[in-house]
């Protein structure tokens, strides 16, 4: 499916772009709001890993190491919103 594979690539970007965006915004205000946008996208990989796994597209050890690649990102941004508030 073009599209679900599709979708799936354009949430990795995502990830990938706001936390660049994020760490070049310049004000913490928006660098925040970049990283609760890759939170975001990290979460819907999530979702759709456990999706492609169940319609047979992946495999289970593939979707379990993409669960656990977004688990460990989006801990790593949760800590980053953090710092960035106090």
């Amino acid at each position: 499916d073009f599209g679900f594979r599709d979708q799936m690539r354009r949430a990795s970007v995502s990830i990938a772009s706001n936390i660049a965006e994020g760490d070049e915004s310049g004000t913490d205000k928006l660098a925040i709001r970049f990283f609760n946008i890759a939170k975001g996208s990290s979460a819907e990989l999530y979702t759709q890993s456990i999706i492609a796994e169940k319609v047979v597209y992946i495999t289970k050890n593939e979707k379990d190491e993409l669960l656990k690649e977004c688990e460990s990102i989006s801990s790593m941004l949760h800590r980053r919103i953090q710092s960035s508030q106090d």
